[in-house]
């Protein structure tokens, strides 16, 4: 029979735990602890709520899974909440409130968003032309530098060096559900990065510094047309009309990033550069980008023939291995 104290551990609801959980989780960005938090609310306790941690088996987790998924919820949000679901467990296994993590199923935390959609470059322009004046500079700017959306309303003035054509990613703004605006360092410390830019941004920046922003190092590049830190909200509705004028649909502002990522893979870079231009820290995402690019992969074994040839030239004007093979008949 287990001790008193223990036992009491052992019926601990899940809907408790869970919220202990959150609330015990040291450094966590306000951002993290909402989504964990509607997680929960939405998605985790209403099925396991009122059981004991101890209660929850393998095939409790995966009808739920089951369920979710087939109530239509989508596929990213029930893996998140997997996810979250198996963290909290891990932890009641390292407390022995559990002997073992009842979320077994494989790649049951694997997210697979649908592809995004990118922008040809022309579209970008047409895009640019057909949002407000005081966003055009953004549009440009999330495009060609590869930035978020809160890096870009996080953006001051002392970041930009133009003569040097670079933006320096120094921080980040996160919206809470109560509407209120917080600014902090970006999501990762690979997000701390300086990103080079081509010269088009640059005059578009040039132009958007002068009638737009204040001429102190601490003012927002971009802000709304109030004064106030852009916001995701008020921000809708502009990108909303732009997409119509330009004759484009289901085009999110992230997109433009994804375009961005797409035309630096496109323009020769590497595995490392785009992670630092992407601001990541492993190559998954990077991957993705090389690995996806249309004609890339025949680029590649174009360079590779061209070596070839070259060392086959020379080696016909300085010995004969060559008049032995490749071509040659003996």
């Amino acid at each position: 029979m287990c001790p008193p104290h223990e036992f009491a551990v052992a019926e601990v609801s899940f809907k408790k735990y869970g919220s202990d959980w959150v609330n015990e989780r040291p450094g966590l960005r306000s951002k993290t602890v909402q989504l964990y938090e509607g997680l929960l609310r939405l998605h985790l306790v209403p099925t396991f709520g009122n059981l004991a941690v101890s209660e929850i088996k393998a095939a409790h987790v995966r009808k739920w899974r089951k369920t979710l998924l087939d109530a239509g919820v989508g596929p990213v949000t029930v893996a998140k909440a997997y996810r979250l679901l198996k963290a909290i467990m891990n932890t009641a296994v390292e407390d022995r409130m559990i002997k073992s993590n009842p979320c077994r199923i494989k790649s049951g935390g694997k997210e697979e968003s649908p592809e995004r959609p990118t922008l040809t470059v022309e579209q970008v322009f047409t895009l640019a032309a057909a949002i407000e004046p005081r966003f055009r500079a953004l549009v440009l700017l999330a495009t060609f530098g590869s930035l978020r959306w809160g890096e870009l309303a996080a953006l001051q003035r002392r970041n930009l060096d133009l003569d040097a054509r670079t933006v320096k990613i120094a921080s980040s703004t996160t919206e809470l559900k109560d509407s209120s605006v917080t600014i902090g360092p970006p999501k990762s410390a690979a997000g701390m990065r300086t990103v080079a830019l081509p010269e088009v941004v640059i005059s578009e920046l040039r132009a958007h510094l002068d009638k737009y922003t204040d001429d102190h190092d601490g003012a927002f590049v971009f802000l709304g047309a109030k004064g106030a830190v852009l916001r995701r909200f008020t921000f809708t509705r502009i990108w909303t009309r732009a997409l119509k004028d330009a004759k484009l649909s289901g085009v999110h502002f992230h997109d433009l990033r994804h375009t961005g990522n797409k035309f630096a893979s496109r323009s020769g870079a590497t595995l490392r550069e785009l992670m630092n231009r992407m601001g990541h820290s492993t190559t998954r995402a990077a991957l993705i980008y090389l690995h996806t690019e249309n004609g890339r992969d025949q680029m590649i074994a174009d360079g590779m023939g061209g070596l070839a040839d070259e060392a086959l030239r020379k080696a016909q004007d300085q010995g004969d291995w060559a008049r032995n093979g490749h071509g040659r008949s003996k």
